[in-house]
């Protein structure tokens, strides 16, 4: 049974997590302070932590960053802040995921099982699941959703960049350090002209759903819907 550790400070919405979870075979720990958190932590041994982001007396982001100074246990920030900033800040830190409130409990159950599925680690023997976007470096192959794609060097290592930290925001300058390798001075908007041809031929094989994200005022990021996470 995986153990949740849900700290929130909105009791009775930390009791709506805690029945929901539970309900799906989740076991729990509550925790309402900041201060209580890290203790918490290690002698629950939480296989993942449900993490706001405003709590009394330490808040979720210095929590973040001093639990990844000592385990790799995934997290979700749950978060009131709506500012894109928050979000980034709090995914740089080490978060595994974020959830805005408000939200639907169904959603954060929903949200928790998806990150546990990603962290767990394969059994000796056991196959992987197959991957929605396979990507070859040595031949610049790319499929998504078993349709092949005909990327050029650049939008193959602009995808590689995104796809490989899936929901991180990435900043312009942060893409073309990425993709530039010898480091050349080029205007910022031409990663928007890469990212629309991307876009493009990402469509192609997923019309359905966008795959990668622009995130106002910051950047972009890779994600597919959870359900095609492992088609």
């Amino acid at each position: 049974m995986n153990r949740i550790f849900i700290v929130e400070d909105e009791k009775d919405l930390a009791h709506l997590l805690e029945d929901y979870l539970r309900h799906h075979q989740f076991d729990t720990k509550i925790a309402t302070d900041g201060n209580d958190v890290i203790s918490g932590v290690k002698n629950f041994d939480p296989d993942l932590i449900l993490l706001d982001l405003m709590l009394p007396n330490k808040d979720g982001l210095t929590l973040c960053k001093e639990i990844r100074s000592f385990s790799t246990v995934p997290i979700i920030m749950v978060t009131a802040k709506v500012e894109e900033i928050d979000r980034l800040l709090g995914l740089e830190l080490g978060a595994d995921d974020y959830i805005c409130k408000p939200y639907s409990p169904r959603e954060v159950v929903a949200r928790v099982k998806a990150v546990l599925r990603r962290a767990a680690p394969l059994q000796p023997g056991a196959d992987r699941p197959p991957s929605a976007l396979i990507m070859d470096e040595a031949s610049l192959s790319v499929s998504l959703l078993g349709r092949p794609l005909a990327l050029t060097a650049v939008e193959f290592r602009l995808l590689k960049a995104l796809s490989d930290d899936p929901r991180r925001i990435f900043s312009r300058d942060q893409l073309m350090d990425r993709i530039y390798r010898d480091h050349r001075i080029v205007h910022d908007r031409t990663i928007d002209s890469h990212i629309n041809k991307l876009r493009k031929k990402l469509s192609l094989a997923c019309p359905e759903h966008e795959v990668v994200h622009s995130v106002y005022g910051i950047g972009y990021k890779y994600e597919l819907p959870h359900s095609l996470d492992n088609y």
